[in-house]
């Protein structure tokens, strides 16, 4: 299937793995990207720009395919040594960088002038704007049922997705709410050029996670999961779980009055017990509403099969075919 993202990004299905949290790991980014699709790693999960250097390395002994480092730029006091993580993804050949939260204009020169190409996460049409303005090459446009921060405007991919196609002309890919065939084709339909899965792609095989996460997703429905942090304006989709009802509960007594220091102890610094643990009630990880379509952990390959057989499948005998 070729779209304006797939001829972008040089791959042959138009998937996109998300950056996520301690799931992103080489395993995950060279087994979708061996799938036709762009796997990515995620930056931020390795404590330092040598360790992201190493899982670079790790990733091209795993592939030849064109893969990504996702890279979020985080209101942070103390805030990562992001050149130094630049100059790892650069010297290790790596020529697609997802960015997502700050605005990345300040690292964009850079960027550029060394061949990579900029993909953005944006929750609304405005900031898929401005990162079209300062040359990012495509964005991420996310629903308000993507797992992780949905922003705080509430738009659903209904919406949001044929409001992007009204006003970009760079391409972009939908994202929240995305898992299989009917996912994509209805992605194209609104006027994607494709599709970013993160939630689906934790339950696969490859995906480097405990057991106990990938069996909280299976069996989660579509109404399994609770958005926390909404007084803070820092809105996040997570799963529902013991942890996250104490935060709801401390969300509920304090109002306005909540602080982040209130609720750290289930949402700061959890995703290594969480992810490699599998203590998946201990707090707030990030799930999209898309649970309630996941029913099963298979392999990348066959997962990645399955959504190009089922999107052509409706392409050619459910759509064309009500043209008579």
């Amino acid at each position: 299937m070729k779209t304006r993202i797939t001829e972008l990004f040089g791959i042959e299905r138009p998937i996109i793995q998300g950056g996520m949290h301690y799931v992103g790991f080489a395993e995950l980014a060279a087994a979708v990207s061996n799938a036709g699709g762009l796997g990515i790693i995620t930056a931020l999960t390795q404590p330092s720009p040598a360790r992201l250097a190493a899982e670079i390395a790790k990733a091209h002994t795993m592939t030849s395919k064109p893969f990504g480092v996702n890279l979020t730029f985080l209101p942070a006091v103390n805030s990562p040594d992001y050149p130094g993580y630049i100059d790892a993804i650069i010297e290790g050949g790596v020529k697609i960088v997802e960015t997502a939260g700050n605005n990345p204009q300040k690292w964009m020169p850079r960027l550029k002038e060394n061949g990579i190409k900029v993909i953005h996460k944006c929750t609304a049409v405005r900031h898929a704007l401005k990162a079209e303005s300062i040359g990012c090459d495509a964005v991420s446009v996310d629903g308000f049922e993507c797992g992780g921060h949905p922003g705080e405007d509430d738009v659903p991919n209904m919406i949001l997705l044929p409001r992007a196609a009204e006003a970009l002309t760079i391409p972009f890919v939908a994202s929240g709410g995305m898992a299989d065939g009917r996912s994509l084709v209805a992605a194209l339909a609104l006027g994607a050029e494709g599709m970013n899965m993160g939630t689906r792609f934790i339950a696969t095989k490859e995906a480097p996670v405990h057991q106990n996460v990938k069996d909280a997703i299976v069996k989660a429905s579509e109404l399994d999961t609770r958005l926390i942090m909404r007084s803070l304006r820092n809105t996040e989709r997570v799963l529902a779980n013991a942890g996250v009802e104490r935060v709801l509960e401390k969300e509920r007594a304090l109002g306005a009055a909540l602080t982040f220091e209130d609720i750290r102890a289930e949402v700061a610094g959890i995703y290594p017990r969480v992810m490699q643990q599998g203590e998946a009630e201990l707090g707030a990880w990030s799930c999209g509403m898309v649970a309630g379509l996941i029913n099963d952990v298979p392999t990348v390959q066959e997962l990645m099969d399955r959504i190009m057989a089922e999107a052509e499948t409706l392409i050619r005998q459910r759509l064309m075919g009500l043209l008579g």
